[in-house]
């Protein structure tokens, strides 16, 4: 099977999950040269709530930060989330409007374009794998992963269900497949079998997204590497865990000497995490601190996304309104007994 190869999230989704996505541009260009010298496969920096984000809270032109990132990391590919026809936005917009997003996106520096849809409807691909082709960047398609059971299967999300949305996206011209784990719900087993199945009826890279919210995700990452998954996502350690993605360190550290030895020097994944440490104190008041567990088990339940969860906090704190999200957990407590 090879290395397995890394995707690191912290400038996009590690900080738009556990930070609300407030990290701002001149906290990431000091360390950039050295993320671009690890080796990853790519860098997701772009996409997701990062733009909005800039825009509302940050002040900042999420199109400069792009070009700043670009040339900061020159070696490394550049990766962002698509929201399909939404583009980074909350509504559909016209399909000129996703051409001239897309083609802009790609001459700013983006090379992979991670394209999701909520509700795996592939017809809000068409637009956008039509403008990533045009400007010759590499299409990921994606799969949002989701249950109506405790495990796969059921008569919704089963393994056919997930073959089939794979087997779609490869003919629709995708180069590559994610499959979006955004809760945090996929049992290792069921990861296992998930990968062998896909691995075994497309002939396209395969990468999967797990957030750790559940306290799973580790155990999935290392069974969907048993099974021949090629790239995984991760996040440098300050930023990773919780409603994050899992740590690279200890991903790199439990292959060190197998057959799918990762083969990234541990020295410089701890000075970049170093220099991650020194600021992300600034950021802790964003963190989900209305529990003392850094995982939450309720997410099996609830399924809210990472992202979404921090923002929500943040946005209930802002209001003086936090005592809701105690509400709405006892409700659901309630409910569930």
């Amino acid at each position: 099977m090879g290395r397995v190869k890394l995707t690191d999230t912290v400038f996009r989704d590690a900080h738009q999950s556990l930070l609300a996505t407030r990290m701002r541009t001149r906290d990431m260009l000091p360390i950039a040269e050295k993320m671009d010298q690890v080796g990853f496969f790519s860098l997701e920096t772009w996409g997701g709530a990062t733009f909005d984000t800039c825009i509302r809270y940050l002040n900042e032109d999420p199109w400069e930060r792009l070009r700043a990132l670009k040339k900061a990391m020159p070696n490394t590919p550049m990766q962002m989330l698509l929201r399909g026809q939404n583009l980074v936005g909350y509504r559909n917009y016209a399909d000129d409007v996703v051409e001239a997003f897309v083609a802009q996106a790609a001459e700013s520096g983006i090379d992979i374009f991670r394209v999701f849809d909520a509700l795996n409807d592939e017809r809000n691909f068409e637009a956008s794998f039509k403008a990533i082709r045009k400007s010759g960047k590499e299409i990921q398609g994606t799969i949002s992963y989701s249950l109506t059971m405790p495990r796969l299967g059921g008569v919704v999300f089963n393994l056919d269900y997930f073959v089939r949305k794979a087997r779609t996206l490869e003919q629709m011209g995708a180069d590559s497949i994610c499959i979006k784990d955004m809760a945090g719900l996929m049992n290792p087993y069921d990861a296992y079998d998930l990968v062998s199945s896909i691995k075994a009826n497309v002939k396209i890279p395969l990468q999967l997204h797990c957030h750790y919210t559940s306290g799973m995700a580790s155990m999935t990452y290392l069974k969907a590497i048993e099974a021949g998954v090629d790239v995984i996502d991760c996040a440098l350690a300050p930023f990773g865990l919780r409603t994050s993605e899992p740590a690279i360190e200890p991903v790199v550290a439990a292959l060190r000497g197998t057959a799918r030895d990762t083969g990234l020097d541990m020295e410089k994944l701890f000075e970049v995490g170093e220099y991650l440490e020194k600021i992300a104190p600034k950021y802790r008041r964003f963190l989900d601190n209305t529990k003392m567990s850094v995982i939450d088990t309720g997410v099996l339940e609830h399924q809210i996304p990472g992202g979404m969860l921090t923002n929500l906090v943040s946005q209930l704190k802002e209001a003086d309104a936090l005592e809701t999200l105690r509400l709405l957990q006892e409700m659901d407590d309630t409910m569930s007994e």
